[in-house]
C-alpha cells in the first residue's frame, strides 16, 4: 500500500510480513507439490464455505457502512470476490453487471465513445470506485485491491471497464481498508498484501501460464485467479 521505508513501525511491520510470507510459502508448498502453475493438488484445497462468504460480505457491509456484492469466481478462477462500493451509489455498475439489477434511468445519459485521433475513445460516463476482496478457494487467504469501474454507452447497451490496481493506494480508502482487514481473522482468513505477492515465487515453474499471458505467474496467480493482477477487463451490459 505504498512505501514505508521511513515508518517508525517498520520493524514490527516487517516481522508481521515475514510471518505472513511464511504462511504463504507453506500454502504454496502444500497446494503445488510439483511447483508448477496449473498443477494444484485439489485434495489439499481448503477455502471458506458459501455460507461464510455471504456472512463475510454482510458483516463488511455493516462494519464499513458500504454496499457489498459477492461475485463467485468463474470456472478458471479458484477464488471469489466481494466488491465494497466506496465511491458511487446504488444501483451500481457491479449490481447491474453481475446480479441482474435493472440499469438506472440516468445511465441513458452516460457519454458515448468520442471520435479522437481517427479512433473511438471511451470517455467514462459513470465512474465508481471499489475495494475488491479476493478470497482463495484453495487456501484460507484473502487480499484486497482498489478497483475502478467505468461505464460508457455503446450500441445496444453499455461497456463496463474494470481497472484493478496492485493494492490500495488512495488515502480516502485506507480507513475502510484497515477495518476490512480487521474483520478477516474472524473467518480464519489470512490477509496478504498484494505488494508482497506480485512477484513470481522462486523455484516454481510457469507451466501453461506463459502460453496464456507471457512471462511468469505471480504468487497471486497461484492462490487466486489466473489473469495478471492489474489486467483491465471490459464487458458488455445489454440495454433493456
Amino acid at each position: 500500500m505504498g512505501g514505508c521505508t521511513n515508518c517508525k513501525g517498520k520493524s514490527g511491520c516487517d516481522h508481521r510480513k515475514g510471518a505472513m510470507m511464511e504462511s504463504v510459502d507453506h500454502a504454496l508448498e502444500t497446494l503445488y507439490p510439483t511447483k508448477t502453475w496449473g498443477e494444484p493438488d485439489d485434495a489439499a484445497s481448503a477455502g471458506i464455505t458459501r455460507e461464510d462468504l455471504a456472512a463475510l460480505a454482510e458483516e463488511l457491509a455493516t462494519e464499513l457502512r458500504a454496499a457489498t456484492f459477492v461475485r463467485e469466481g468463474g470456472d478458471d478462477e479458484p477464488c471469489d470476490y466481494i466488491y465494497v462500493l466506496c465511491m458511487g451509489r446504488t444501483p451500481c455498475v457491479v449490481q447491474v453487471r453481475d446480479h441482474g439489477v435493472a440499469a438506472p434511468a440516468e445511465w441513458a445519459d452516460a457519454d458515448a465513445p468520442k471520435m479522437e485521433g481517427g479512433g473511438f475513445t471511451p470517455t467514462p460516463g459513470i465512474e465508481e470506485l471499489y475495494l475488491r476482496v479476493v478470497i482463495s478457494q484453495r487456501a484460507r487467504v484473502a487480499a484486497v485491491q482498489q478497483v475502478a469501474v467505468d461505464l460508457v454507452r455503446a450500441d445496444g447497451g453499455w461497456l463496463v471497464r474494470e481497472r484493478p490496481r496492485a493494492g490500495v493506494y488512495d488515502a480516502p480508502l485506507l480507513p475502510r481498508m484497515q477495518k476490512l482487514v480487521a474483520v478477516l481473522p474472524a473467518y480464519e482468513l489470512l490477509h496478504v498484501d498484494f505488494g508482497e505477492i506480485a512477484h513470481a515465487p522462486p523455484g516454481y515453474e510457469a507451466g501453461t501460464w506463459r502460453e496464456l499471458f507471457g512471462g511468469a505467474p505471480s504468487i497471486a496467480n497461484y492462490l487466486f485467479y489466473p489473469q495478471p493482477t492489474t489486467m483491465v477487463s471490459t464487458s458488455f451490459v445489454e440495454g433493456a
